[in-house]
C-alpha cells in the first residue's frame, strides 16, 4: 500500500481520530465535556441543572467513579465535576486538572443545587443534553454519536451553534467503512511507522503507566493482581492481568489519562496491553511491536464500526479478538492466522454482556483475551470453527459483519433490559 493510497492517508486519520487521551470513563467524561462547555456558554456557576441522556449513556455512567472528585459517582457527579472544576478545551481531559478545594465545592454544589436528570429516546444510542441555569438565563449542549460530538449550543433560545445529525452517522469523522482486514493488514506491513509513531508511543506510554499503577494500588475488584497471585507470571497471564490492571484503576478512580480505542479507555488498553506483554516475551523490535499495536488497534476499531459505540455487547470481546491479531502477529502469523484468530475468539465470547462501566469490566477484559489467546492456539494446531457454527460467517468479514448485526440489531433489547435492572425498573 502507498502513502498516497486513499485507504493509506485514511488509516492514518482513522488512527489520530481514535486513539486519544482520556482521563476516566469516557461516558461520565463525556458528560463532564457537556457541562463545562454549557457552564462556559452561561458564564457563571449555574444554580440548576437539567440532564437528559440516552439509556446507554446511563447505563455507563451510573456505577463508575469520577475521576478527582473524592470518589462521586453518577451523572449528577460527573456533570457537576465539569462545571465546577471543568476546562471544556481539553475534551476528553476536561476534568484532569483539578485545582486543591474544588472537590469540596462540588460536594457543596451537589447538596444545593437542583439537579434533574430525564431518560430520553431522540433515536440516538449516544445522546446526551445538559442545560444549565442561572435565573433566568440558560445554556443548553447536546452531543450525540460519540463522545465528543457537540451539535448545538444555545443560549437564552439563541442558536449559537448547530450541526444537522442524520441518524447515527458520525459525521467529522473520516469513512470507517474503508477499513477491511485484508487492507488493514496491508498497510500495517507496508505503512512508514514513523507516520503512526507518535500516536502508537502515547498509547504504549500512557496505558502502560496506569496498568502499573492498577497492580500497586487498591482498586476495585483488584483482578489484575488476583491474576498473577493465582496463575503466576507467564505471559498468558501477564497479558490478561496488566489489562485488568488497568481496568481496575480506571473503573474504580484512578486519576491517571489512558489512550482511548473506539470512544473506550478499556477497549484501548485491552487491545494494546496484552500485544505489549507478548512484545516484550519474545523481545521484539520496535517496528515490529508498532506494526502489532497498529493491526490490533484497526482491527478493532472495525469491528466497532459495525457494533456501535454503545451497545449491549461487550466492547472487550471485540477489543481482546484485535489483540488476538496483534498477539499472532507477534508469534509469527501471516495473514492466516491473524483472521483466523479473530474469527474463533469472536465465536467463543461474543454475547458477553456490558452492564455498564464498573469494577467487573476488568474481569471481562480477562475472559476476552484469554479467548483471543486460545483462538490463536487453536489455529496454530489445527484447529477453528467453521461457517455455520452459530454466528460464524463465511470468513472474517461475515464473520464480523454477522457480530456487528448481532450486537447492534439483535442485542438492542437486551441493551434496553439491562439498563431497567440497573436504573431499578
Amino acid at each position: 500500500m502507498q502513502k498516497t493510497d486513499v485507504k493509506y492517508q485514511a488509516y492514518v486519520q482513522i488512527l489520530k481520530e481514535e486513539l486519544k487521551p482520556a482521563m476516566g470513563c469516557t461516558e461520565p467524561i463525556a458528560l463532564a465535556y457537556a457541562a463545562a462547555k454549557a457552564r462556559e456558554v452561561l458564564g457563571c456557576i449555574p444554580d440548576k441543572v437539567e440532564i437528559g441522556a440516552s439509556g446507554s449513556i446511563i447505563k455507563n455512567v451510573k456505577s463508575v467513579i469520577v475521576p478527582n472528585t473524592d470518589h462521586l459517582k453518577g451523572i449528577p457527579a460527573a456533570a457537576t465535576a465539569g462545571i465546577i472544576a471543568g476546562d471544556a478545551s481539553k475534551e476528553l481531559e476536561v476534568i484532569a486538572n483539578v485545582a486543591p478545594g474544588k472537590t469540596a465545592e462540588m460536594r457543596e454544589f451537589l447538596e444545593k443545587t437542583p439537579i434533574t436528570v430525564e431518560f430520553v429516546d431522540n433515536g440516538f444510542v449516544f445522546e446526551i443534553i445538559v442545560k444549565v441555569s442561572k435565573g433566568d438565563s440558560y445554556a443548553k449542549v447536546r452531543i450525540v454519536n460519540y463522545h465528543t460530538n457537540i451539535i448545538l449550543i444555545e443560549k437564552d433560545g439563541e442558536k449559537l451553534f448547530e450541526v444537522v445529525v442524520e441518524g447515527e452517522k458520525e459525521e467529522g469523522l473520516t469513512d470507517r467503512t474503508l477499513l477491511d482486514m485484508e487492507s488493514i493488514w496491508e498497510f500495517i506491513n507496508t505503512m512508514d511507522v514513523d507516520d503512526i509513531r507518535e500516536i502508537i508511543a502515547r498509547q504504549i506510554e500512557y496505558n502502560t503507566t496506569i496498568a502499573e499503577e492498577g497492580l500497586r494500588g487498591n482498586y476495585g475488584a483488584n483482578i489484575g493482581s488476583v491474576l498473577l497471585d493465582t496463575y503466576g507470571t507467564d505471559v498468558r497471564t501477564r497479558a490478561k492481568a496488566m489489562a485488568a490492571a488497568g481496568s481496575d484503576a480506571r473503573m474504580n478512580g484512578c486519576e491517571l489519562p489512558v489512550i482511548i480505542n473506539a470512544g473506550s479507555g478499556n477497549q484501548g488498553m485491552t487491545c494494546s496491553l496484552p500485544v505489549l506483554e507478548y512484545a516484550k516475551e519474545f523481545g521484539s523490535d520496535e517496528d515490529k511491536t508498532y506494526r502489532a499495536l497498529t493491526l490490533s488497534n484497526l482491527v478493532a476499531i472495525h469491528q466497532k464500526t459495525g457494533i456501535g459505540r454503545l451497545s449491549a455487547y461487550c466492547g472487550a470481546v471485540s477489543a481482546g479478538a484485535a489483540a488476538g491479531a496483534g498477539i499472532a502477529y507477534l508469534c509469527g502469523g501471516g495473514y492466516e492466522e491473524v483472521i483466523h484468530t479473530v474469527v474463533n475468539a469472536l465465536a467463543i465470547v461474543s454475547g458477553m454482556v456490558c452492564d455498564g462501566a464498573k469494577a467487573s469490566c476488568a474481569a471481562k477484559i480477562a475472559s476476552a483475551i484469554e479467548a483471543a489467546i486460545l483462538g490463536y492456539h487453536m489455529y496454530k494446531n489445527g484447529q477453528q470453527f467453521y461457517r455455520e457454527d452459530g454466528i460464524v460467517g463465511a470468513g472474517v468479514e461475515k464473520t464480523i459483519a454477522n457480530v456487528g448485526r448481532m450486537a447492534r440489531v439483535g442485542m438492542k433489547g437486551t441493551n434496553e433490559e439491562i439498563i431497567k435492572i440497573m436504573v431499578g425498573e
